[in-house]
C-alpha cells in the first residue's frame, strides 16, 4: 500500500465505504491472481490439463477460463501451440457480455494484445467475421501474432484510428467491444511499476475524453439491434459509471442493459469495469463493398501443387497480394485504404518462382489435415529445441512437414534425409 499514490488512496476512500477500506488496501500486499483461457478452437479443458496446472473451478464469468498458480505459463510449449491464452481472470468478464454467435460480424475496436478479441473469436468457432483493430502498429503486430498462434481463420487484423474504421464500415457490425485505453488503476497490483508510473489525476481526465471519442466512433459502426460492450481496467468514476451516463446522454439511441464493477477485494481477480448497451434506433445498415478474391493462374497453380502434397483438403477463396497468398473468410469487406496486417489465413508466398508455406498455415491446421506430419511427445527434448529454432532429427517423408507436440501444431519444418530444418519465424522462436 505504501507505493500507491496518495491522491489515489484519498480518492478510493471517497469512493468506497469506510468498512471496505482495510480489505481493499490489503489486496496490494498480496499476489495477483493468474489465469488462462482455453482456446476451444484447438482443444478442450481436459486436454490442457496435461500441460498446465488448473484450479478445478472455472472463472465465474468465463466458462473456459481457469485460475493457475503457475508463474510462467507463456514459456510452455502448449502456449506456443496456441492451446491457451494467458489472461488475467477479471479481464475475461467483458467479452462474454456480448454473447457473440456464429455467423455474426464482430469488432474488437481496441484489441491489442488480443486477449478479449481471441476470446470473442473462440466463441464464434470460425463462423462469421471478426475484425480486430489496434491503432499503434507495434502493438498491432503483437495482436496479429496472437491471432496466428490461436489458429483463427475468420479474422481481419487492422491498424487504424476508430474514425478511419467508422468511415469505412458504417452500421456494419452486429457486436462491438470497446476495451478502452484507461488510467489502469485496476492493474496496480498486476503491473505495479508500469501502472503506477503512468497514473495521475490528469491522466484520468485525458483517458475519459479519449474514451468518449472512441465510443462515438464505435456507435457509428453498430447496426440497429446490435450490442456494444464497453470495458476498462480502472476504478475511476469518470471512466466507468460517469462515462456510461455521459454516453447515454449523447446517444439516446443506445440503451444500457447492464453494468458491473469488479473490485479485487470482492472477487478473485484485479479491478475491471464492464457495461453492455443495445442500439435501439438509427439508420439502416448500408451495403459495404466486399473484396473479390483474386489470384493469378501461375500463383494459384504453384499453391495448388504444394497443397496436393501437404494438405488432405484444399483452401478456397485464394487471394494474392504482393506475392503473398491468403485464404479469405467469407464476405470480407474491401479493405482498400486501411492498413491491414492479416486477413483470414496467410497460406504462404512466392519465393523464387516457388510457393513457400507460412507459419500461419501451420497454426491454422490440425494434425489430421496434413499428409506429412512429425509429432513429438510433450517430454521429447526435440520439442524445446524446435521451438528455439534448432534443426532436429526426425522420421518424416522428404519435403514440407507439419511439426506437432502431442498432435498439436507448433510450426513448419522441411525434412531432408531424416533432418528436420526449422521454419519457425525468428521473431516467434522461444528464447533460450
Amino acid at each position: 500500500m505504501s507505493n500507491l499514490p496518495q491522491a489515489f488512496i484519498e480518492k478510493m476512500k471517497r469512493q468506497l465505504p469506510e468498512s471496505e477500506w482495510a480489505d481493499f488496501f490489503a489486496v496490494y500486499d498480496k499476489k495477483a491472481y493468474k489465469g488462462v483461457r482455453i482456446n476451444t478452437l484447438k482443444c478442450s479443458v481436459e486436454q490442457v490439463k496435461k500441460y498446465v496446472q488448473l484450479n478445478p473451478v472455472p472463472v465465474e464469468w468465463e466458462k473456459n477460463g481457469y485460475y493457475t498458480l503457475e508463474e510462467k505459463v507463456g514459456g510452455k510449449p502448449a502456449h506456443f501451440a496456441g492451446l491457451f491464452y494467458s489472461q488475467e481472470p477479471s479481464a475475461m468478464c467483458a467479452a462474454p457480455l456480448l454473447e457473440v454467435k456464429a455467423g455474426e460480424k464482430v469488432l474488437d475496436l481496441c484489441s491489442a494484445p488480443g486477449g478479449k478479441g481471441t476470446q470473442l473469436a473462440s466463441a464464434m468457432q470460425g463462423d462469421g467475421l471478426i475484425v480486430l483493430n489496434e491503432p499503434i502498429f507495434s502493438r498491432a503486430k503483437i495482436l496479429s501474432q496472437n491471432v496466428e498462434r490461436m489458429g483463427i481463420e475468420n479474422a481481419v487484423v487492422v491498424c487504424a484510428m476508430p474514425s478511419e474504421l467508422s468511415q469505412k464500415l458504417p452500421v456494419y457490425f452486429d457486436k462491438i467491444l470497446v476495451d478502452a485505453p484507461c488510467s489502469g488503476e485496476g492493474m496496480f497490483r498486476k503491473n505495479a511499476k508500469e501502472a503506477l508510473e503512468e497514473w495521475s489525476e490528469e491522466n484520468v481526465t485525458l483517458c475519459a475524453k479519449r474514451q468518449s471519442e472512441i465510443l462515438d466512433e464505435a456507435t457509428k459502426m453498430l447496426k440497429v439491434g446490435g450490442r456494444l460492450a464497453y470495458s476498462t481496467c480502472t476504478f475511476a468514476y469518470e471512466e466507468d459509471e460517469g462515462q456510461v451516463l455521459d454516453y447515454l446522454q449523447k446517444h439516446p439511441e443506445m440503451k444500457l442493459i447492464k453494468q458491473e464493477k469488479l473490485y479485487p477485494h470482492k472477487v478473485a481477480g484485479e479491478g475491471h469495469f464492464a457495461a453492455l448497451f443495445e442500439k435501439t434506433d438509427g439508420e439502416s445498415a448500408r451495403a459495404v463493398k466486399e473484396i473479390k478474391p483474386c489470384c493469378t493462374k501461375a500463383v494459384e497453380k504453384a499453391y495448388r501443387d504444394f497443397e496436393k502434397g501437404f494438405l488432405k483438403a484444399g483452401y478456397e477463396r485464394l487471394h494474392e497480394a504482393n506475392g503473398v497468398v491468403y485464404s479469405l473468410p467469407k464476405s470480407v469487406f474491401d479493405w482498400k485504404g486501411l492498413q491491414v496486417l492479416r486477413v483470414g489465413v496467410r497460406l504462404g508466398e512466392m519465393v523464387g518462382g516457388r510457393f513457400e508455406p507460412s507459419h500461419s498455415l501451420a497454426m491454422a491446421c490440425n494434425e489430421e489435415d496434413c499428409k506429412n506430419v512429425c509429432s513429438f511427445a510433450k517430454d521429447d527434448t526435440r520439442v524445446e529445441k524446435f521451438l528455439r529454432g534448432e534443426t532436429v532429427e526426425a522420421e518424416a517423408e522428404k519435403g514440407w512437414c507439419l511439426v506437432c507436440m502431442d498432435g498439436y501444431p507448433i510450426g513448419l519444418g522441411k525434412c531432408v534425409n531424416g533432418i528436420l530444418k526449422n521454419h519457425i519465424p525468428k521473431a516467434l522462436r522461444k528464447m533460450s
